[in-house]
């Protein structure tokens, strides 16, 4: 045997105590083999000095040198013996000799030049001098901020809690048996249900580290596991991160590896296109990290990756922190405010922000509290009040009350009035955005006003008139009869008996409206739960009918009334419910000339639907207003509201329609059936269109109604907040945004062009083109936030994602796709997906999430860092944020606005969609 000589010198590994092998390369038989020269130390490792070709060569022992391509540490956790491993070295260098030729073979077939055997030599010795050039290059600054930032990733448990181990402990407790917990409920134990194959396949790793495979564990053990994968030393878990895939312990990664590495990755954080693409993205990253084509990659490669990800990207980073940003808007806090000056400003914010509402709720309360007064006074000086009390002038004064609010709660509803209202003057002093919620606080006003009314009458007034004297009974007989009523004869009179209807019809629709009901939150056992759901409470809410004809003929045989002009409840609800029935008479005619017909239909993961159909002519909608739906097929009464997705100058009309209800459940079920499954190139599970065999159902429309989006032209800058569905009234406006884009580009053109051939154009030209019309964009600047849970979300407007990527020239939008499936950045079980993600992007310029060009961030974004990077690039602007999702998440963003409206020049303006 002899030792490489053509190093320059020992690497940096090779400065501790051992003794050095080599084994010498020969020919037999025509055989090649391969030079391979190991360090075997003190400490049980093994170190692979250098791989080297050679010529038929006999043993030399007078030379000590080494070559410098130096490999990893391999580091065993029990003692061998030198015997044990001379042998393992041996095994090591039969399998190098494979991959040598292997390695020689593809670099003798793409070469021009003629074959020889000197050629795979050098190639060898080049690609062997490439990667140990690399890896000298890879050894990085861990002081700078990408670096550091990475260094405290590649976390297995988020939590930092000091009792996390107590925690642990209890679980253990609980799930083991006889003191040995079982493979099985390690995830549960240590917290990672959510993600159990990679629990337990982190379970496996840390068994193979101890030379054991084990399905059970006892105190100890899980205690030693719970401390590995808790240190804070990133190497450590950097180690334990490439054994998982490292499987067999010998130092490197294949490509199979890899990609059984990122499936479970994948799959962990449910992202299931990842997972089905999951041999191109392995051969992707073998690509970069092995360009030499050994067909392997080693430790510090995968650590090359982790530390450098952001070098890959060649796209701005999502919330950049800019100095500007921090000096306008984070230093704000730090200052300590006066109390008196720091109320002030929030009383100032609320009415700045409030006052359409407040005037509206202020003149509402005190047209109730002026009607309850004048009722009450009215019967105070009756003589009635002396046998029955004062419960008779609170019961007509909560009766008038009720008239009014039974007359305008039908306002707030009719949407083709509130829509043309909109459009006017009026539309600066009322809340028209706020029309759902006041329909819902007049009703709660309403049952206030039962409560006072029927519980005085039937608990109070009746009562004290049966237990009245005869002599005090005497001058009210005119009302009630000569002889004095008993309390059922009360109750079983016109008045009593429509009362006691419209009660239990009133409390019916109030029940099934309210949220637990009408979303299903209350689950109850068949058959009754057909009690819950939207159409429960479409259906009850159509008692009204009978309510509103019973409180007529209810104020018509009326107590102490006997004029027919004193009987005000017919003039109270006369013109409200007029403009009601109108509106109801608009939708039925309009929606027989409204005949659409289904272009395409498209289900998609997620359980939506999405619907593309004609657009009848003289249908003219703004970008962010919704329209009405019915399918006879599935309920012929039924009308369901949905953002129209399309953009005013499209020549269609489409919505995107999510399952959530048991009618939205039948329109998909309808739809289902007459779809088929999608074909390569075109998104979605199931797919339709004009072509399709099988008939499509009908679908009526009606509309189109306005909403708080419709108005967003009226702002500089935009910040468009969706979460889920809730994205679907924006898509339009970024659509009629990019048409107007290209629009504005194209007369831009026109007019460079005419401004080019101005001498040969005449003045009648001229004339013409300076009198067209022309497109004038007041919004510079759209941030869309799309938040969801499912990857399948993205594929509802990839084509729209893409359009805006390539016809935004000039940057005016910008979106950012948040998935909250994917751990956060740092966690070991989406490092992978997070360096895929980045090296993907600049390698294909796609990202791996949505299949577009627009990143995908992973978690929940951080809303005070978007404001300040939105207010840091537009001082002075006024910017509409419009937001549609969860209640929860709106109260955020509101808070938010107010903060920052105190601390700069830059003023937002909160609105919340409300269906």
């Amino acid at each position: 045997m002899r030792s490489a000589s053509q190093s320059p010198g020992p690497s940096p590994e090779a400065s501790s105590s051992g003794l050095s092998v080599a084994s010498g390369r020969f020919s037999y038989d025509g055989e090649e083999f391969v030079e391979i020269t190991l360090d075997l130390h003190n400490d049980d490792t093994i170190i692979l000095r250098s791989v080297e070709p050679a010529g038929i060569i006999f043993p030399s022992s007078n030379s000590d040198t080494t070559s410098g391509s130096v490999s990893p540490a391999i580091r065993r956790s029990s003692s061998h013996r030198l015997s044990d491993a001379v042998s393992r070295a041996k095994q090591f260098s039969h399998e190098l000799k494979a991959e040598f030729k292997r390695f020689s073979r593809n670099l003798s077939k793409g070469s021009n030049s003629n074959p020889s055997t000197s050629e795979p030599c050098s190639a060898i010795e080049s690609a062997l001098a490439a990667r140990a050039a690399r890896r000298q290059r890879s050894m990085l600054d861990r002081s700078r901020s990408g670096a550091q930032r990475a260094l405290r990733g590649l976390r297995f448990i988020s939590t930092s809690r000091a009792n996390a181990w107590n925690e642990v402990e209890t679980k253990f407790d609980t799930l083991a048996k006889d003191g040995l917990l079982s493979r099985s409920d390690f995830p549960q134990c240590i917290g990672m249900m959510d993600s159990k194959e990679f629990a337990l396949e982190l379970f496996d790793t840390l068994s193979r580290r101890r030379m054991m495979k084990v399905d059970k564990i006892c105190r100890d053990e899980l205690h030693q596991i719970w401390s590995q994968i808790t240190d804070q030393s990133f190497d450590s878990r950097l180690q334990i991160f490439f054994e998982m895939v490292d499987k067999n312990l010998d130092g490197r990664i294949n490509e199979a590896e890899v990609k059984e590495i990122i499936m479970l990755s994948a799959c962990a954080n449910k992202l299931n296109k990842v997972k089905e693409q999951a041999e191109e993205y392995a051969a992707l990253i073998m690509e970069e990290l092995d360009p030499e084509r050994f067909g392997y990659i080693e430790l510090w490669q995968l650590e090359t990756l982790l530390l450098q990800k952001d070098t890959y990207v060649n796209y701005s980073q999502a919330l950049s922190y800019t100095s500007q940003a921090v000096s306008q808007n984070l230093t704000g806090p730090l200052r300590k405010k006066n109390i008196i000056r720091h109320l002030t400003a929030e009383l100032t914010y609320y009415l700045e922000e409030n006052w359409k509402r407040l005037w509206v709720i202020a003149l509402w309360i005190f047209v109730m509290a002026g009607l309850f007064t004048w009722k009450f006074i009215q019967y105070k000086n009756k003589y009635a009040i002396n046998v029955m009390g004062y419960c008779l002038p609170t019961a007509k004064g909560a009766a008038e009350t009720l008239k009014l609010n039974m007359a305008i709660v039908l306002l707030p509803v009719c949407r083709n009035t509130v829509t043309w209202l909109r459009s006017t003057c009026i539309a600066r002093i009322l809340p028209f955005d706020d029309n759902i919620n006041f329909h819902k606080t007049i009703a709660g006003a309403i049952l206030v006003g039962i409560i006072l009314h029927a519980g005085t009458h039937l608990s109070c007034d009746f009562p004290r008139l049966i237990d009245s004297s005869q002599e005090k009974y005497a001058p009210m007989s005119r009302d009630f009869g000569e002889t004095k009523p008993s309390y059922i004869e009360l109750v079983r009179g016109p008045e009593g008996i429509t009362g006691v209807i419209m009660i239990i019809c009133m409390a019916i629709s109030f029940l099934l409206a309210t949220r637990w009901f009408r979303r299903s939150v209350i689950k109850f056992p068949k058959p009754f739960d057909k009690i819950t759901g939207f159409n429960t409470f479409w259906y009850s809410h159509h008692l009204f009918a009978l309510v509103y004809v019973l409180l007529v003929i209810h104020g018509e045989f009326l107590y102490f009334i006997h004029h027919w002009y004193l009987k005000t409840t017919w003039m109270y609800l006369a013109v409200p419910v007029c403009i009601y029935l109108g509106e109801r008479v608009l939708r039925a005619l309009r929606s027989g000339n409204y005949s659409v017909q289904i272009r395409k239909v498209a289900i998609y993961h997620g359980n939506v639907l999405t619907l593309q159909m004609s657009k009848p002519q003289g249908f003219k909608y703004k970008s962010g207003q919704y329209m009405f739906v019915q399918c006879p097929n599935v309920s012929p009464f039924e009308w369901h509201p949905f953002s129209i997705t399309s953009a005013p100058d499209d020549d269609y009309l489409s919505i995107h329609i999510r399952q959530l209800g048991d009618w939205t459940r039948e329109l998909k079920l309808m739809f289902s059936e007459v779809c088929e499954p999608s074909v390569s190139g075109k998104s979605g599970l199931l797919r339709a269109d004009e072509n399709t065999k099988k008939c499509l159902p009908k679908l009526l429309i009606d509309g189109p109604y306005g909403a708080p989006a419709q108005d967003y032209k009226n702002y500089d800058v935009l910040l468009l907040v969706g979460l889920g569905i809730g994205a679907t009234p924006f898509i339009s406006i970024l659509k009629d945004l990019l048409n107007n884009i290209v629009k504005m580009e194209e007369q831009d053109e026109a007019s460079l062009e005419l401004n080019q051939k101005l001498e040969n154009v005449d003045l009648a030209t001229l004339v013409r083109f300076s009198n067209g019309p022309k497109r004038f964009l007041k919004t510079t600047n759209a941030y869309f936030y799309w938040v969801t849970r499912e990857q399948g979300s993205f594929d509802w407007f990839k084509g729209v994602m893409n359009e805006v990527d390539d016809l935004d020239q000039r940057g005016i939008i910008e979106m950012h796709n948040y998935l909250t499936s994917v751990y956060e950045e740092g966690d070991a079980r989406s490092a992978l997906i997070t360096m895929l993600q980045s090296l993907n992007h600049a390698k294909n310029g796609l990202d791996i999430v949505s299949g577009t060009r627009v990143r995908t961030h992973f978690a929940r974004p951080n809303w005070k860092r978007v404001f300040s990077r939105v207010c840091s690039k537009h001082p002075n602007a006024k910017i509409g944020v419009f937001y549609c999702g969860a209640p929860i998440l709106a109260q955020e963003l509101r808070k938010l606005c107010f903060e920052f409206n105190q601390k700069g020049t830059t003023k937002f303006e909160f609105h919340k969609e409300h269906f």
